[in-house]
């Protein structure tokens, strides 16, 4: 078809210097096609890059500068120098137990290559970093069920509305139809809120009145997603501190209310995370996941903190891998965990942007 079209157009424009251009091979002019989509596409995604560079500045100063400041000094690696790495990485977040499972690895690697130069040190630590990250690569996939049904989790002030709504808008501007659930029947507000996003991302709302059953709403939803042929059902929870064992069992039994509506529900559970929680946010992290097995970490407010080091903790301390990571408050400004792009970013370096791509508005 794409050849027809240079033919007809060509014949129109010049009728005697038209063979050749009529024996064009439609291959070139589908390249030319696909070179000018694929620039657009470098263009979007060099964008994301250096807002998430820019959004990491902070943590990048607090972790990586610190250590670049240590092998700047020329010295020589000795076991003070791993001490004083290790030192910063906890500051940084990255949690004791797995810094000290990052340390230890860059020990084996400088006595198996007998590196002694402390210079040598950050293109080690910077792969170590990525070898436990690139464990976590599991972007959301809704492409297994119909309709995919992710329960969100948090404590209040994490960002878990506003994660929803970004959600929500990812999903639908790809043509998916998505139902959200406010389960958080116990503050007008909070529905007031999420009404806001969901009209925003033009999705709709399923709510129940103030004070009714949560569980309740969620089977209505849940549902009403399989009745109308809903690609995604969002569930919104109410956000609650991880300590309140009675609002954590309940968060228990609104899973099995979604697995009693739907075989497998819920196929995603995810926990909204602070940023700037640091080390509080593990110990929530581990709470929440012993109430419901939670399947995937949504980080906020990275753009925020010098505790970014956190991303690197998730997946060892609890077992969950960091699946999206927000750095702004615009709806685009979350997007899925993509390890060597995050590390890359930190280290303050170019990348080859395997991220995934959402439209930059």
């Amino acid at each position: 078809m794409l050849r027809n079209l240079f033919k007809k157009k060509n014949k129109v424009k010049d009728q005697e210097s038209s063979a050749p251009l009529e024996t064009m091979d439609s291959d070139v002019a589908e390249g030319k096609l696909g070179s000018s989509v694929n620039s657009t596409e470098e263009k979007k995604r060099t964008s994301w890059f250096n807002r998430l560079k820019a959004g990491l500045s902070k943590t990048q100063e607090n972790l990586v500068g610190h250590i670049r400041s240590l092998l700047r000094a020329d010295r020589k690696i000795d076991e003070e120098l791993m001490e004083e790495i290790e030192e910063i990485l906890i500051q940084a977040d990255v949690g004791v137990n797995t810094t000290m499972m990052l340390m230890d690895n860059v020990r084996d690697i400088v006595q198996s290559e007998g590196l002694s130069n402390s210079s040598d040190l950050e293109g080690v630590i910077q792969q170590e970093i990525l070898n436990i990250l690139a464990e976590i690569d599991q972007p959301l996939d809704i492409s297994d069920h119909q309709p995919y049904t992710i329960l969100v989790l948090g404590v209040n002030g994490a960002g878990k509305t506003t994660t929803i709504g970004k959600l929500a808008h990812r999903f639908k501007s790809e043509d998916n139809h998505v139902l959200v659930a406010a389960a958080d029947t116990f503050r007008a507000a909070a529905t007031d809120q999420l009404q806001v996003w969901c009209d925003r991302a033009g999705v709709e709302l399923i709510k129940g009145s103030e004070g009714s059953d949560p569980a309740s709403v969620v089977f209505d939803a849940v549902d009403a997603g399989k009745s109308r042929g809903a690609d995604v059902v969002i569930v919104d929870t109410a956000g609650r501190l991880h300590t309140k064992k009675p609002l954590m069992d309940e968060l228990a039994k609104i899973g099995r209310i979604m697995e009693r509506a739907i075989p497998g529900a819920p196929h995603e559970v995810l926990l909204v995370i602070d940023g700037t929680a640091g080390q509080n946010a593990i110990i929530q992290a581990k709470i929440f996941h012993e109430a419901v097995p939670v399947t995937g970490v949504a980080i906020t407010k990275l753009d925020g903190t010098a505790k970014g080091g956190i991303v690197i903790a998730v997946k060892h301390e609890i077992g969950a891998p960091v699946k999206l990571i927000g750095i702004g408050e615009q709806l685009d400004d979350l997007r899925d965990f993509v390890a060597k792009d995050f590390t890359d970013a930190l280290f303050q370096q170019e990348s080859h942007l395997e991220g995934n791509l959402m439209v930059d508005e």
